[in-house]
């Protein structure tokens, strides 16, 4: 492995593929979200579902700042797709803690990997950060929702509610990604990630 280089074209290719296919699955999970509890549970949901797509993406980083732009991505299209500005600064934050995570492991070690895929879906609770501290403009910007959602959303949405969200995330992260460890197992051998 040599960190000194920087990306290149196959790195900032798979970035672009992973992305691409936790997007596409987020934004199917996030059908749910018409549910106000499942709604709760989106963050959480990303981290176990996208768990193993995330580990075999983190089989192909043997760079810096992969998981970076991964997750500013993941960011920037919460933001074109109709969350407020909040999820992108969020996914940077997020993605840097994922990103150093990963690398004390040396980017071999599979107990970093599983870790990373903890902390990477934190990403997505940055959409919730107008719910906690912009609820009116929050509410406003979702009355086609109707009374009745926004009354069940506020219910389950005390200020405390944030810091579970984020445990819940992590938690289910590591699941995910316990997961993808046992499902992709020969694909981590190969990448001598162990």
């Amino acid at each position: 492995m040599n960190e000194k280089k920087g990306l290149n074209g196959r790195d900032l290719i798979n970035i672009g593929i992973y992305s691409a296919i936790y997007f596409a699955i987020s934004l199917v999970l996030a059908f749910t979200g018409l549910i106000p509890i499942m709604l709760m549970l989106l963050s959480s949901m990303y981290g176990l579902i996208c768990g193993i797509p995330f580990m075999m993406f983190l089989t192909k980083v043997k760079k810096p700042g992969m998981i970076l732009i991964m997750s500013t991505i993941m960011g920037v299209l919460m933001f074109v797709t109709g969350m407020t500005w909040m999820p992108i600064p969020f996914s940077i934050l997020t993605g840097i803690i994922a990103e150093l995570v990963y690398r004390s492991g040396g980017y071999k070690s599979m107990k970093a990997a599983v870790l990373t895929a903890g902390v990477f879906p934190l990403w997505a609770c940055g959409n919730y950060l107008p719910l906690f501290f912009q609820r009116e403009q929050y509410f406003a910007d979702r009355a086609s929702y109707g009374q009745e959602y926004a009354d069940a959303v506020m219910r389950l949405t005390p200020n405390w509610m944030f810091p579970v969200l984020l445990i819940l995330t992590f938690v289910f992260g590591i699941l995910g990604g316990l997961i993808g460890k046992k499902l992709l197992k020969k694909h981590f051998i190969k990448a001598g990630i162990v």
